[in-house]
């Protein structure tokens, strides 16, 4: 019974396959999964609320801002379907999820999201749904708003063992609200 997300999911991602490229799918998968892993993660690796506020107020904002600006623009999108070019959704969206994770948990871990949102915006150039500045100013709004509402992260405190060639001990830090 666990598995039955997971086949339901490929089989709906089976169909996007036949009706649309795989570049402009998987930046529609994209553009879900990453926002996606950034709510996940203060779900599952953190106590308390404040990071899934932080994160629903990021989404929100940038959601109403971008679906704001598209009605207001009504700019027609290269492929010559009217009128909600300007800015891209996709990335929007794509870009809040990366810059909340790189605010809330760190570089290391936006790396990742950050090429993958960058991906999305291409893929959107690439299934000629969006200009190269529909897909900036996404990216732009998703950015920033993520960077408006996240704080970082931090934990209580840490305890971690260090072990090099001639010293053995541990690092203690604390975190003092």
């Amino acid at each position: 019974m666990r598995w039955l997300p997971v086949v339901l999911f490929l089989t709906m991602y089976a169909h996007l396959a036949y009706a649309k490229g795989y570049i402009e799918k998987n930046g529609d998968v994209l553009q879900v999964i990453i926002p996606a892993v950034g709510l996940a993660s203060t779900i599952i690796y953190e106590q308390g609320h404040e990071g899934t506020i932080q994160f629903s107020k990021s989404f929100i904002t940038t959601g109403l801002v971008t679906e704001a600006l598209k009605e207001t623009i009504q700019k027609s999108r290269p492929n010559g379907s009217c009128c909600k070019s300007f800015p891209s959704g996709h990335t929007s969206a794509a870009f809040m999820g990366a810059a909340f994770i790189q605010e809330r948990y760190g570089w290391t871990y936006a790396i990742p999201a950050y090429i993958g949102a960058t991906y999305v915006g291409y893929s959107r150039l690439e299934a000629d749904k969006h200009f190269i500045d529909d897909v900036v100013a996404g990216a732009l709004i998703g950015t920033l708003s993520s960077f408006y509402f996240t704080s970082p992260y931090a934990k209580e405190g840490m305890i971690v063992p260090i072990a090099e060639k001639d010293f053995y001990g541990v690092d203690v830090s604390w975190y003092w609200q």
